[in-house]
C-alpha cells in the first residue's frame, strides 16, 4: 500500500490506522518491534495490534482515548510503556485531523529502549564511579581531621606532619576528580574553552613530566626526546599539560619499564604541527581492546584504579585543538598513545 511505502525506510517503527481505528500501514521496523507482519495486522484494530499498558500496568489507550478526547490534541509526548509481553518501547503520536477536528489518522511512532538504557547505565556508572572515588579520599580526610581535633595535644610534630600530608594529598585527590567531572561536562556539551598562546612544547612536556618526579617516581624511568625544530605552536598550556599528564600517568599506572615522551614536528593536513608519543615498555594493548580505550570508564584489563576518564578528557582536548589522537604498539612493545596538533593560530585574530 503507498501508506505503506511511505513509512519503509525509516530507522523507528511506525503503525498508521485509520478514521475507524484500523491498521493501515506497518513499516518493517515496527515489524521487528512487534514480532508481526503487515499481513498480519493490516485490518486489525490499532488496539489488537499495538497492545500498551502504562508503568502501572493500566491500557495505555483506555487511558489517552485517541478517537474519542479533546479534539485539540495533535500529539502525543514520548513516553515509555510496555506491550503485553513486557517489552519496553518509547512511544509517541500523531493525531491527523480533518476540517471538521475529528481524527482521520492515528500515526504512533516506537523506538525500543536499548539506547535510552545505555546512556542511563553510563550515567549510573558515572555516578558510581564518583562516589567510589570521592569515598575513600573524604573518609581519611574526616578521619585524620576529627582525630587530630581531638587528640591535638597527644601527637607529636612529625607524626602531624604525616597526617596533614595525607589529608593535603587526598585533597588533591578529590579537587582532580571534580576537575575531570567538569572537563568531561564542557566536552560533552561541546562548551570547552581554550585559551591559546605561544607554548614551547618540550618545555610543557618535561614540565609535566617533573611533576610525576616530584611526586615520588624515578627520573630515570623517564626518556623525554626532541625530534626537530617546532614550529611556533599556539596551543592552550593547561590543557595541554593536562594531556601529556594524563597520558605519562597512564603509563604508569597501566604500563611497566620506561616511559618514553617524544616530541616532534609533522605535517597536518598540508600544515606544520606537531606529534607527541607517550610509550611504555609493557605488554600494551590488545588490538581489539584498542577501539575502545578513549570511551568513558576504560581502565585497561587490570583496572587498576582511576576513574576511567583520562583518555576520554585526553581526546576531547586534543580535539578541541584541532587534532588527533590514537593508540597503537609502541618500540618497546608496550602501548603508545600518539597525538598530533596543527601550528595553530591565536585566537584574536
Amino acid at each position: 500500500m503507498p501508506e505503506k511505502a511511505a513509512y519503509d525506510d525509516l530507522p523507528d517503527g511506525v503503525v498508521v490506522a485509520d478514521a475507524e481505528g484500523r491498521v493501515i500501514a506497518l513499516n518493517p521496523a515496527a515489524e521487528r518491534l512487534l514480532g508481526t507482519t503487515a499481513d498480519t495486522a493490516l485490518g486489525r484494530d490499532f488496539r489488537d495490534v499495538l497492545p500498551l499498558t502504562d508503568s502501572q500496568g493500566r491500557d495505555w489507550w483506555a487511558c489517552t482515548d485517541p478517537y474519542g478526547g479533546l479534539r485539540s490534541r495533535h500529539r502525543q509526548p514520548e513516553c515509555q510503556l510496555a506491550l503485553d509481553g513486557g517489552t519496553d518501547l518509547l512511544v509517541t503520536a500523531s493525531y491527523v485531523r480533518g476540517p471538521d477536528r475529528e481524527l482521520t489518522r492515528l500515526v504512533v511512532a516506537l523506538r525500543d529502549t536499548h539506547a535510552r538504557e545505555r546512556i542511563e547505565r553510563s550515567r549510573a556508572n558515572l555516578v558510581s564511579t564518583v562516589a567510589h572515588e570521592l569515598r575513600s579520599p573524604l573518609t581519611s580526610v574526616k578521619g585524620f581531621t576529627a582525630t587530630l581535633l581531638a587528640k591535638w595535644e597527644r601527637f607529636n610534630d612529625d607524626q602531624k606532619k604525616v597526617m596533614l600530608q595525607t589529608v593535603n594529598a587526598d585533597a588533591d585527590r578529590v579537587t582532580r576528580l571534580i576537575t575531570e567531572l567538569l572537563d568531561v561536562s564542557r566536552i560533552d556539551a561541546g562548551r570547552l574553552e581554550m585559551r591559546k598562546q605561544v607554548v614551547d612544547l618540550p618545555t610543557a612536556v618535561r614540565k609535566a613530566v617533573d611533576g610525576h618526579v616530584a611526586a615520588g617516581e624515578p627520573a630515570d624511568r623517564f626518556d623525554v626526546r626532541v625530534l626537530g625544530e617546532l614550529p611556533e605552536m599556539w596551543v592552550d598550556p593547561d590543557k595541554f599539560q593536562q594531556v601529556v599528564g594524563n597520558l605519562v600517568e597512564n603509563a604508569l599506572r597501566h604500563g611497566e619499564g620506561q616511559v618514553t615522551v617524544t616530541v616532534g614536528p609533522c605535517d597536518v593536513g598540508g600544515a606544520e604541527g606537531a606529534v607527541v608519543s607517550v610509550s611504555d615498555e609493557g605488554e600494551g594493548i590488545p588490538e581489539a581492546t584498542a577501539s575502545r580505550v578513549f570511551a568513558r570508564f576504560w581502565r585497561g584489563g587490570d583496572r587498576r584504579g582511576g576513574t576511567g576518564l583520562g583518555l576520554y578528557i585526553v581526546k576531547g582536548l586534543i580535539e578541541a585543538h584541532g587534532g588527533s589522537v590514537s593508540v597503537g604498539r609502541g618500540p618497546a612493545g608496550g602501548a603508545e598513545f600518539r597525538f598530533v596538533l596543527p601550528a595553530g593560530t591565536p585566537d584574536f585574530i
